[in-house]
């Protein structure tokens, strides 16, 4: 007589011990990374995406229970996007399907761009926690090096919990519209950011054709250690919101990440060019208390 199959009985300690574990672990490897992104909508899922292919450490911090922004609603909750010939190609590298509508006009189910574009950013090796707001940064000096965050739930309690401290070589505001993280940085220290007038210049109304190509062009450093994409590209240097057509915002997560790259590799030569302790954080090795 053949042998019968015995499961052991499900266990619910065991299932909240793998959970715990598993997160545990998946939180303690994102503390010190190349690259934290603050905001999962599509600009930092794509940023998260090519940083991670080309294996820089990524983490993304997204306070809302899902990822995608405002891509999930389409237009007026029509759940399909608009993108343009130049994004067309990004979209077909992801293996998302973009059918033709018009001449340079391509519309995407929103749902499978956000799925999409999360899942390949995900199997190239980025770490995205949702349900966390990076409500501050860390400061060395006159540069960012690094996030400060805490549950999305003690912000909306209104909460006095302390938040934990994630260090990055650089840092990417992908927040979108509010601008969150840049906006600390000129609210608790009055930062001269590097825009025409060394403060935010603020969002402009829907001027979809211009916004298209001020969002991939306003992608840049915005202060020591911290870039800029995405809407929040176009907010803090004074230009106009698109609406729904996405082409200039995965561009715009595709530029910032090349520029990021860029910076670490600098760094990294640096580096390697420094006498062997020279680059040490003293505070790392009993230096002197700050």
């Amino acid at each position: 007589m053949a042998a019968t199959a015995r499961h052991s009985a499900l266990d619910e300690r065991v299932i909240s011990r793998a959970i715990i574990e598993r997160y545990t672990e998946k939180l303690l490897s994102a503390l010190d990374v190349d690259v934290a992104v603050c905001g999962a909508g599509p600009s930092g899922l794509v940023a998260a995406y090519y940083l991670a292919r080309a294996e820089a450490r990524v983490v993304v911090f997204e306070r809302k229970l899902s990822v995608g922004g405002g891509m999930w609603g389409g237009g007026m909750m029509f759940n399909e996007i608009v993108v343009q010939e130049e994004a067309k190609t990004l979209l077909d590298e992801l293996d998302i399907t973009a059918q033709p509508y018009q001449n340079g006009y391509y519309t995407v189910d929103a749902l499978e761009a956000v799925a999409g574009i999360a899942y390949r950013a995900i199997r190239a090796g980025a770490k995205i926690f949702n349900l966390v707001s990076v409500e501050d940064v860390l400061l060395r000096e006159d540069r960012v090096c690094g996030v400060v965050v805490n549950w999305s739930a003690v912000e909306l309690a209104n909460l006095h919990v302390d938040p934990l401290a994630v260090r990055a070589r650089c840092v990417i505001e992908a927040t979108g519209h509010p601008l969150e993280v840049v906006r600390v940085l000129e609210r608790k220290m009055g930062a001269c950011l590097l825009t025409p007038s060394g403060r935010v210049e603020g969002e402009k109304p829907m001027w979809a054709e211009v916004a298209e190509t001020t969002t991939v062009a306003n992608t840049k450093q915005i202060f020591p250690g911290l870039y800029v994409t995405g809407m929040s590209a176009n907010a803090a240097f004074g230009s106009y919101r698109m609406g729904p057509i996405f082409g200039g915002m995965l561009l715009s997560g595709k530029k910032v990440a090349e520029l990021v790259l860029a910076e670490l590799a600098v760094e990294d030569r640096e580096a390697q060019s420094q006498p062997q302790g020279a680059l040490d954080d003293p505070g790392e090795h009993g230096g002197p208390a700050g």
